[in-house]
């Protein structure tokens, strides 16, 4: 059976698994019997990816099937520092998986969102798990804390994903909820209000903040950057998801 190598951002792990993305997103996220654990969002590694900060030839030695022939679920090679560790070009899809165990994989885009006017809130997945709202854009916001950080605050790497504010970008004193699922309404429009693109250019929301978020509301998708490269995994439009991913995105609404 083939061996993959699996990047997990909840937690932040480097994993081998006999197991396909597909059937790893399920395990991952529901455990065995299908007992709810939650979202899971990983990445898929080059098999020949290696580094001396990693026991992978051991890690795959030791993913080898059961005797009943059933394939090994997962093989933890690493559960710190991780992300710091494994270059951009390693990386291959991304995928995410519902808290029920679908699972939808993602490629690498050579394009950027353009940028719009407005606020952003982003939620850092690895290796931190902070939600802030910013004036920045993705990129700006991504150097500011990495390459070229404005503050004491510095991180190697970090992988993050933007969040729709709906009428609150531009207006977040008196912009419209709509649909916004956030329960944290009042805290985040006074966070917004402090962001000024002309002097705070960013604030906190929530220093820890639970990995777990609305997959609908990810606004264009997902950022993975290490050093000084960053590398953007679009999202389809809900029109393309409800279209061709039905299930996958019929079981991220249930949650």
């Amino acid at each position: 059976m083939t061996v993959h190598l699996y990047f997990s951002l909840i937690p932040e792990a480097l994993i081998a698994s006999m197991l396909s993305p597909e059937q790893f997103g399920q395990y991952y996220s529901t455990g065995h019997k299908y007992k709810s654990k939650g979202q899971a969002i990983f990445f898929e590694i080059d098999p020949n990816f290696r580094h001396e900060f990693f026991n992978i030839d051991e890690g795959l030695k030791r993913c080898v099937a059961h005797p009943d022939g059933t394939p090994k679920n997962s093989v933890y090679i690493a559960v710190y520092r991780v992300l710091e560790h494994i270059p951009i070009s390693a990386l291959q899809k991304l995928y995410l998986s519902t808290a029920y165990g679908q699972t939808l994989g993602l490629s690498r885009s050579d394009a950027f969102p353009p940028k719009e006017k407005g606020l952003h809130m982003y939620q850092d997945l690895a290796p931190v798990n902070s939600l802030v709202v910013s004036a920045q854009d993705a990129r700006s916001y991504y150097e500011g804390v990495t390459s070229q950080p404005a503050k004491f605050i510095r991180f190697p790497g970090l992988c993050f994903v933007e969040l729709g504010l709906g009428a609150l970008a531009t207006d977040p004193a008196n912009g419209a909820v709509g649909d916004l699922p956030y329960s944290f309404m009042h805290h985040l429009r006074e966070a917004l209000l402090e962001v000024d693109p002309t002097g705070k250019q960013s604030k906190l929301v929530h220093r820890v903040h639970s990995l777990e978020f609305p997959y609908r509301m990810i606004k264009s998708g997902v950022y993975m950057g290490n050093g000084p490269e960053l590398a953007f995994y679009p999202i389809p439009t809900h029109d393309v998801l409800r279209r061709e991913h039905n299930n996958w995105w019929r079981s991220a609404n249930l949650t």
